[in-house]
């Protein structure tokens, strides 16, 4: 899989010489792990991760409606999952805070949300640009 260094910005390096994945937008060195190098399983992970994102952003910025703090637990419960399993680990981590907060009634959920979706958002990018 070739991708533009920028789009996936694995930078900066930990002293290894290894990328930081905490700073990664989507870590292609995981994704290969997991998928044990085959390039087409690779690449059919990032277009399903990206159809998810897409549709479940659609879903979060829709307006909050009473009662719906469960349902958004289980949009940002399920994107936590897949986010980890294709390396966009900066979208788990918002998705863990947005759900944590959702579950302690925390008034920073709607701010939490928006920077969800702001992760998403660089991860799609990413990803369009791989593909």
């Amino acid at each position: 899989m070739m991708a533009n260094p920028a789009a996936v910005n694995l930078s900066p390096k930990h002293p290894s010489g290894d990328p930081d994945p905490a700073e990664a937008v989507l870590d292609l060195v995981h994704l290969s792990r997991q998928t044990f190098g085959d390039h087409a399983l690779e690449t059919e992970l990032l277009a399903l991760f990206e159809r998810q994102a897409s549709q479940l952003s659609r879903r979060l910025e829709a307006p909050r409606s009473m009662g719906d703090a469960s349902a958004r637990i289980d949009l940002a419960h399920m994107l936590k999952g897949s986010a980890r399993s294709v390396g966009a680990f900066a979208v788990a981590a918002a998705a863990e805070a947005y759900e944590t907060a959702l579950r302690a009634g925390d008034a920073r959920e709607a701010a939490l949300c928006g920077r969800l979706l702001a992760e998403i958002e660089a991860v799609r990018g990413a990803i369009a640009d791989i593909l």
